[in-house]
């Protein structure tokens, strides 16, 4: 890409122009190009303030994040020699639809000024690749990296101290008339001085709560999505990122998240099973397109202080009303900032008064933990010492990982390539907008594509698989094999086994959650009708 530079040409451009003088070469050129057509044709309006980078004045140090579309490196500026992060966005065949949404996150950004938000510093292109990079400020941290590799739990004054600022930055995106729509760990920034900064508003969305437009319900990465999303809203407000907002809260004071769901029905019977489920009149006002699928038959009874008796008392009203199952009643990101948790000692402490961690990611941790499994794989195989069978034992002490891979990104992308490769479907991105940053283009939850309504059991149950569906409709699939058929009686077992998981996929035909596990069951069923 042209962007990595040995020292010889570093040297040669700082002895043509002193340390931080601009230099036209280096900026587009200084005729008033250098922006590709095919960026300045759609998003004119976002980069109209903005001077073209090359990608030739950064050299790239090391690869600290990675996404389907876009990769995060840390850079350093030849010009200036100061250390930042560049994020490269590809555009896969110059889609415009595509383009637009990366000019709004550009317009996002410039719109918000903050010291919790990210600082959007610049734009580069490159001449070798439609590929566009955002210039940010380096930041050595995220709370996902540091909640993964921290011995123990944060303080309390530590977690106020980042609350406080997450809720500020909220709070400023709110009142610009911005929703983040992704707050989760790994998109919280936090440099070596202890200020936290919001970041990627590739999922952001302008928003107006006096002129209300449908939006996607395909956001919000799953741990972190509020249940009016899962149920199919299009009409939400600052609501969605307060419910992620106390997911953060509880899972900092827990130190692990407090409702890790695999998919869609997974992660809504665990928020009724902790909030409860919604009262009658929430059903009838709210008539979310979903509510038909998943109202439980029986409804589940709140037990958030139950569940959290062990979390400091000025904690407990706070997260009563961010992990309120109606987004009315959670108030705002100022209402948060002002509550009792703030104002009880041990109070926040000073950005500057947090320890000074070694540098980590959710990207380093992701492949610390690969090469761990890696080369447990290798040392913990199956050995016969001395005539005994070795036998692999597994650490299965509790402690924070990382979001699933099954976030709102990859939803979003994998329906873009379903779209890409089946029609142009320009007609569907309109009403909402298209996949590759914001929008999800699928098929409809149909009730007789599953044989009705998914059923919540209210019983108290340990295991999740075995409450949602009724025994009937379990046992009407694996008896479907005629006895005494040679052919298929070797099928059974592996049917029976795999028989709860493929009627929870089937809720959601297709699905784009848990894309592993999702994709592996459809293989095997696959599999098997081509046998019979």
């Amino acid at each position: 890409m042209g962007c990595v530079l040995c020292k010889r040409v570093y040297s040669d451009r700082r002895s043509k122009s002193t340390a931080g003088q601009r230099n036209d070469e280096d900026y587009g050129g200084g005729s008033g190009q250098g922006w590709p057509a095919w960026l300045t044709a759609v998003a004119g309006e976002a980069i109209a303030d903005w001077t073209p980078r090359r990608a030739s004045t950064f050299e790239k140090i090391d690869k600290i994040g990675q996404g389907t579309y876009s990769n995060v490196y840390k850079a350093r500026d030849l010009i200036t020699g100061k250390i930042v992060a560049l994020k490269k966005v590809r555009f896969d065949n110059l889609e415009p639809e595509s383009v637009k949404f990366m000019a709004r996150e550009i317009l996002i950004l410039k719109k918000l000024d903050h010291p919790n938000i990210i600082k959007l510093e610049g734009l580069v292109t490159s001449r070798m690749s439609s590929s566009l990079y955002l210039v940010f400020e380096y930041m050595e941290h995220d709370l996902s990296g540091l909640a993964a590799v921290q011995g123990s739990k944060f303080t309390e004054a530590q977690i106020k101290c980042f609350m406080k600022q997450l809720l500020s930055g909220l709070e400023h995106c709110h009142k610009n008339g911005v929703l983040h729509r992704d707050i989760k760990g790994s998109n919280l920034l936090i440099d070596n001085d202890g200020i936290l900064k919001i970041a990627d508003f590739g999922l952001a969305s302008f928003y107006d709560p006096r002129q209300k437009q449908p939006m996607t319900s395909r956001v919000v990465t799953l741990w972190y999505r509020p249940p009016e999303l899962l149920l199919g809203a299009t009409y939400y407000g600052t609501g969605v990122d307060m419910w992620s907002a106390g997911c953060i809260l509880a899972e900092l004071l827990a130190g692990k998240p407090i409702m890790p769901g695999r998919t869609e029905v997974e992660q809504l019977h665990k928020i009724f099973k902790l909030c409860g489920s919604p009262s009658e009149d929430y059903w009838k006002r709210s008539r979310l397109p979903n509510a038909t699928l998943f109202k439980p038959q029986q409804p589940y009874k709140r037990c958030t202080l139950e569940t959290f008796k062990d979390f400091p008392p000025s904690s407990l009203p706070l997260l009563e009303c961010l992990l309120s199952i109606d987004p009315d009643d959670r108030g705002s990101a100022t209402a948060a900032l002002n509550s009792e948790f703030f104002n009880t000692e041990p109070y926040a402490c000073e950005p500057s008064e947090l320890p000074k961690y070694p540098p980590s990611k959710e990207l380093d941790v992701k492949l610390r933990d690969e090469e761990a499994r890696r080369q447990r794989g290798l040392s913990g195989k199956s050995q016969v010492v001395d005539g005994n069978k070795k036998v692999r034992t597994r650490d299965r002490t509790g402690r924070a990982v990382p979001a699933p891979e099954a976030n709102a990104e990859i939803q979003s992308n994998l329906d873009r390539w379903r779209v890409v490769n089946q029609s142009n479907a320009k007609s569907k991105s309109e009403k909402f907008p298209p996949p590759h940053r914001d929008a999800t283009v699928g098929h409809p939850l149909d009730p007789s594509q599953n044989g009705g309504p998914v059923s919540f059991s209210a019983g108290d149950d340990n295991s999740f698989g075995s409450s949602i569906f009724d025994s009937k409709s379990s046992r009407s699939v694996t008896e479907t094999s005629t006895a005494g058929e040679p052919s298929r009686r070797k099928h059974r077992k592996e049917r029976s086994q795999t028989i709860s998981s493929s009627k929870f996929i089937r809720a959601f035909l297709p699905t784009t959650l848990s894309l592993n596990m999702d994709l592996r069951f459809k293989s095997k069923n696959t599999g098997l009708r081509n046998r019979r």
